[in-house]
C-alpha cells in the first residue's frame, strides 16, 4: 500500500473512530471499540476499502499511532481525541514535572488569558517532549511551544491520564500552570 493511500484510510479512520461514526452506521460500544469486520463492510459502503492486512499496516505504521487493537484484532478504536462520549478507561497517572503544548501563534493571547480547554474534544492534549508538540502547533500555523507545569497541577488535585500511544491528556490547563 502506497503512502497516500496509508494517509487517505487513516484521515477517513480518524474521522469515523473519533468524531462521526454515524456518518457509515458504525456503533462503538462506551469505550469507543468497533468491531473490524463491521467497520471494513461499512467504510465499502463509502467507497472506501480496505483489506485487514493493510488496516493492520495503517494502524502499525501511523507515526501518531492514533490507532489499537484489541489483543486479537477483532476490535479497533482511536487512542485518543474524540469529540464524541465513549470512555477510554484510562487510569489517572503522575505526569512529569513538564509537559509541552504546540499551538499557533495566533492562539497565544487567549490561551494565557483563559488557560487550555478541552473545546469539543474530551480532554487537552499534551506532549511529553518539544519536538512533538512543535509538530501539533505546525498543523493550526506558526507554532509556538508552551511549557506547561503538570507537577504543580498534579500537586494541586488535578487528574492527568496517558493514551496508549503516549500523549498526555487533562480537562484543563489554567493559565497559571502556563509558560511561553
Amino acid at each position: 500500500m502506497n503512502e497516500i493511500e496509508k494517509k487517505r484510510i487513516s484521515k477517513f479512520l480518524s474521522l469515523i473512530l473519533r468524531h462521526q461514526p454515524e456518518m457509515i452506521g458504525l456503533k462503538l460500544d462506551e469505550n469507543g471499540w468497533a468491531d473490524v469486520e463491521d467497520l471494513r463492510t461499512k467504510s465499502a459502503g463509502r467507497r472506501v476499502y480496505f483489506t485487514p492486512g493493510e488496516l493492520d499496516e495503517v494502524v502499525e505504521t501511523n507515526n501518531k499511532k492514533r490507532f489499537a487493537f484489541n489483543e486479537d484484532k477483532t476490535m479497533i478504536r482511536a487512542s485518543q481525541g474524540h469529540s464524541i462520549d465513549i470512555d477510554l478507561a484510562l487510569e489517572t497517572v503522575t505526569p512529569p514535572d513538564f509537559l509541552y503544548h504546540g499551538t499557533a501563534e495566533a492562539n497565544i493571547s487567549s490561551i494565557l488569558d483563559k488557560g487550555i480547554e478541552k473545546r469539543t474534544r474530551q480532554h487537552v492534549h499534551l506532549s511529553a517532549d518539544k519536538e512533538t508538540a512543535t509538530k501539533v502547533g505546525m498543523r493550526h500555523g506558526k507554532p509556538v511551544i508552551l511549557t506547561i507545569r503538570t507537577g504543580k497541577m498534579y500537586e494541586d488535585g488535578l487528574l492527568f491520564y496517558q493514551s496508549a500511544n503516549g500523549v498526555w491528556l487533562t480537562d484543563f490547563v489554567d493559565a497559571k500552570y502556563i509558560s511561553k
